[in-house]
């Protein structure tokens, strides 16, 4: 009997230990993935989504990610300026939101190898005048709180107002509250596809490339180390490339 019960006791660390393993941001089992599903093409709320509501390149990438390790994938719908505390206080295990490499966050977080790359674009009206940025010095300009948007409209000290979604963004230009919208250019293309009457400027002289990335919790190699393998797969295999083009052109 006492032989018995130490074979149980030891097939029982075994399950727990197991299971510890699998729980989130370890190996097989779950990942949960925080984002702002405000972004189109990246992520946006939709009838019938990749995962659950949500829906977009992003998403797309979540959900293949997840496959490539086993993972069951959800999603964690929040404002962008919270997603990176809600990484770092273990809400979710990674942050997959259209979201820009820079220096200032990576000291918090850790960065995925870049999987797209974007721009800063000017939306307007065809009448307003605004050939680039230098143009927008004496305009009113929306961008979205917490965007690379805001913080080049900041850079160049021009006069702004923040909003928490893209879209509230747009129907202050359509309703001729600001003058332009600063945001990333897949977006742009997005909103002016949807919007009639708008239209796109670029600046490469203001405007710098920039480089998307999946944040992990600081030190989190395991699951970092999982993510890059499956982002240089989908490079690879042009995965990425497809979904660009898919959703560049989805209604």
């Amino acid at each position: 009997m006492k032989k018995l019960t130490k074979i149980m006791a030891m097939a029982m660390v075994s399950i727990l230990a197991m299971a510890a393993l699998t729980g989130c941001g370890g190996g097989s089992g779950s990942i949960k993935f925080g984002t702002n599903a405000e972004f189109p093409p990246f992520e946006f709320i939709a009838a019938n989504g990749v995962i659950g509501e949500y829906d977009g390149i992003d998403i797309a990438i979540a959900k293949k990610i997840g496959e490539d390790n086993n993972m069951d994938v959800s999603i964690e719908n929040m404002e962008f300026d919270s997603l990176l505390v809600a990484l770092q206080n273990g809400q979710v295990d990674a942050v997959i939101a259209g979201m820009t490499i820079t220096e200032e966050r990576a000291e918090s977080v850790d960065f995925s190898i870049p999987y797209y790359r974007a721009t800063q674009v000017i939306i307007t009206k065809p009448e307003s005048g605004i050939k680039s940025a230098a143009d927008l010095s004496d305009k009113f300009v929306a961008v979205v709180q917490g965007y690379t948007g805001e913080t080049v409209i900041i850079d160049l000290g021009l006069n702004y107002e923040s909003f928490k979604k893209g879209t509230e963004c747009i129907m202050e230009l359509v309703n001729g509250k600001c003058d332009a919208v600063v945001i990333d250019s897949a977006t742009a293309a997005k909103y002016v596809a949807d919007n009639p009457g708008l239209i796109i400027v670029e600046d490469e002289s203001a405007f710098e490339n920039e480089e998307y990335g999946i944040a992990v919790k600081k030190g989190n190699t395991e699951l970092l180390n999982k993510i890059n393998a499956s982002i240089q797969k989908m490079l690879d295999d042009q995965t990425i490339a497809e979904l660009g083009d898919k959703y560049s052109v989805a209604e």
